[in-house]
């Protein structure tokens, strides 16, 4: 797997987000149908789902290989300000049930994990609006809600850096199924934590 300059007319990133789009259309409309900014009770439910998500993938952001290809890779781990969020909250974690989708220390499947990378990376970039109506709740960057928090350089930069080396990764056929096919995963467990936590 190497770095190329050749980009094709339509670029990983785009093609990632036309194939899941129905996907996350789905998975938001079921987050907002559990009203997460209705109550801080609710609210914190929509963090329990958050930490299981980022727990699945907490390893990443350790994997060397990964952080060759990525920039700042450490640096966009989250599941730590989720933790901080829920104890703001005085809020339980989440139950976790079994094994985590990528384990430390365990052989790393990159093109899958790249699709998952790219599922946690895009929620980020659309956080705005969700810090926006955690404010509603006394919730903000310092309290409650720093995970939602933009980065120091700004969320579109932030977001364009990422999907600028991923889109630069030479990836044969059966890679970008692989991508493609960790980002339907990530999205889908998301969407069975919602069921889960939500009811």
């Amino acid at each position: 797997m190497t770095i190329t300059l050749d980009m094709p007319a339509e670029s990983r990133s785009k093609r990632l987000k036309a194939v899941t789009h129905t996907t996350h259309d789905r998975l938001d409309k079921a987050i907002m149908a559990g009203e997460p900014f209705a109550s801080l009770a609710r609210y914190a439910l929509f963090l329990k789902v958050q930490h299981g998500f980022h727990r699945e993938i907490d390893a990443l952001y350790f994997d060397p290989a990964l952080d060759r290809l990525l920039p700042d890779l450490s640096g966009r781990r989250r599941v730590g300000l989720i933790e901080q969020d829920l104890a703001d909250l005085g809020a339980e974690m989440s139950v976790a049930k079994g094994e985590p989708a990528f384990a430390p220390a365990a052989p790393m499947d990159i093109p899958d994990a790249l699709g998952w990378l790219y599922v946690a990376e895009g929620s980020n970039l659309g956080a705005a609006f969700l810090l926006k109506a955690a404010a509603g709740l006394g919730l903000s960057e310092s309290f409650g809600a720093r995970h939602l928090a933009a980065a120091p350089e700004g969320r579109g930069l932030h977001w364009r850096t990422f999907t600028a080396a991923l889109d630069a990764l030479d990836l044969s056929e059966a890679e970008e199924a692989q991508v493609t096919a960790g980002a339907q995963a990530a999205f889908a467990r998301v969407q069975a934590l919602v069921a889960d936590t939500f009811g």
